[in-house]
C-alpha cells in the first residue's frame, strides 16, 4: 500500500511532470470506476499536487482567458492498494486508468492518468483534507510530534505499539513496512504498551548547556520514536521509493522480519499483519481430552497397516474382535456407541469376506 514517502514523491512528479504542460477539455472517468464525475472543462489549464500524509490534492487551475470560465477546482486522492500517477500518450493509455487529464495546444498529445489496479483508490471533490487525520509525518513534524505527547491519554495508546502506529488520526503518513523499520531500529518490542513507549519521551530533555550544533548531532545519532516517524519516511523520499535501488539495504527491518526464522508475522484482531514481532510459542490448553476415535480394524496377527498410498494391503483373514477394555483404552465411545461398532463390524468383515476370491476343495482358487 503507498504509504507518506509514496504519496509524497507522486506530488513531485506531478508537480515535475505538469509544471509546464497545458491542459485542455474535460476530465474523463473510466466506465468502471464507482467514484464520483469531475464536473471540469477547460480550454486551457494548469495541474499541480501537494501531499499531506496518506493524502494527495491536486489543484486545476483554469489559466486567464481560457473558457468557459471556471472556478479552480481541487480534487484529493487516497490511494488505496495500488494508486499512482503516470503520464502516457494519449493515444496508448495504460490499463487501469480510471481518471485521465489530457493535454491541449501543439505537440504530441499526453494524459496525466491516475491508475488504480486493484481499484480501492478514492478521489473527493472539494480539496478538503480527511477529517480526523493528524499532522503529516514528513511536512508537519513538530506538529505531529506536540500533537502525539499531548494525546497520550487517548484509548488508542492502550493498544501495543505496532498497532497504534497504524492510526493515521496521530501516525498520518506511516504504514506497515514504515512501521516494521521504525521498531527494529529500536528495538523496541512490538506487543509493547503504546503509552508506556511514548511517555519516556515526555521527559526526554536535553541538556541546556549544549549547543544548537551538538543538541542535533544528538538527536541525529540518537532518535527516538517520534524522531524516526519523520526521518525514516525522509530517507526513503531522497532514495526514490522502497523499491528504488538501493532502498532495500537501508531498510531492513522488513526484510529481517521477514527473513529471520526466530520471527514471524502475527494477525492481530484489526486484521492487520504485524512485522516484525517475536517468536512466541503457541499456547497450549490444559486439561484437554484426547480426540476420539474408532478403533482400526485388522486381521488378527497381521502387521499395522502402512497408509493409503504404498502400504500393504491387510490380509484376508478372522477379523480381531476388541474387547471392551480393548475399546475403551483405545479411546472408543462407551455406552450407547457399543452396539452401533459391533454393527459395524459386522459389516466391514461382510464386505472382507465378499471380496476375498472363492476356494476350491482342495484350497487353490478357482481359475
Amino acid at each position: 500500500m503507498p504509504e507518506g514517502p509514496e504519496l509524497h514523491l507522486a506530488s513531485h512528479f506531478v508537480n515535475e511532470a505538469c509544471g509546464a504542460l497545458v491542459f485542455g477539455g474535460r476530465v474523463e472517468k473510466s466506465a468502471v470506476s464507482r467514484n464520483p464525475e469531475v464536473p471540469f472543462e477547460s480550454s486551457a489549464y494548469r495541474i499541480s499536487a501537494l501531499a499531506r500524509g496518506k493524502e494527495l490534492r491536486l489543484w486545476l487551475r483554469p489559466l486567464p482567458g481560457a473558457g468557459p470560465c471556471r472556478e479552480p477546482l481541487a480534487l484529493v486522492f487516497r490511494f488505496g492498494m495500488t494508486g499512482s500517477f503516470q503520464l502516457a500518450p494519449g493515444d496508448a493509455l495504460p490499463r487501469h486508468a480510471h481518471l485521465r487529464f489530457y493535454t491541449a495546444g501543439p505537440g504530441p498529445r499526453l494524459a496525466l492518468c491516475f491508475v488504480d489496479v486493484r481499484r480501492f483508490g478514492h478521489w473527493e471533490l472539494g480539496g478538503e483534507w480527511q477529517p480526523g487525520r493528524g499532522p503529516c509525518v514528513l511536512r508537519q513534524y513538530e506538529q505531529f510530534r506536540e500533537h502525539v505527547l499531548r494525546n497520550l491519554a487517548d484509548k488508542t495508546f492502550d493498544r501495543p505499539i505496532c498497532e497504534a502506529l497504524l492510526d493515521q488520526r496521530f501516525f498520518n503518513g506511516i504504514g506497515n513496512y514504515l512501521r516494521a523499520e521504525i521498531l527494529f531500529r529500536l528495538r523496541i518490542p512490538p506487543f509493547e504498551k503504546a503509552r508506556t513507549v511514548l511517555q519516556a519521551l515526555q521527559q526526554r530533555r536535553l541538556s541546556p548547556t549544549l549547543t544548537l550544533s551538538q543538541k542535533i548531532r544528538a538527536k541525529l545519532q540518537n532518535p527516538d520514536l517520534l524522531e524516526l516517524c519523520h526521518l525514516v519516511p525522509k530517507e526513503v523520499v531522497q532514495l526514490g521509493g522502497p523499491w528504488a535501488p538501493g532502498a532495500q539495504s537501508v531498510l531492513q527491518g522488513p526484510g529481517r522480519a521477514r527473513g529471520d526464522p526466530g520471527r514471524h508475522s502475527r494477525v492481530r484482531w484489526t486484521g492487520r499483519r504485524t512485522l516484525p514481532l517475536p517468536l512466541r510459542p503457541r499456547p497450549r490448553p490444559g486439561n484437554q481430552e484426547p480426540k476420539r476415535t474408532l478403533p482400526r480394524l485388522r486381521p488378527s496377527g497381521a502387521p499395522e497397516e502402512a497408509g493409503r498410498r504404498g502400504g500393504r494391503q491387510p490380509q484376508v483373514g478372522a477379523l480381531q474382535q476388541p474387547s471392551g477394555e480393548g475399546r475403551r483404552a483405545s479411546g472408543a465411545p462407551r455406552g450407547g456407541s457399543e452396539p452401533f461398532l459391533s454393527f459395524l463390524q459386522a459389516c466391514r468383515a461382510r464386505k472382507l469376506k465378499a471380496d476375498s476370491p472363492p476356494l476350491d476343495p482342495e484350497g487353490a482358487p478357482t481359475p
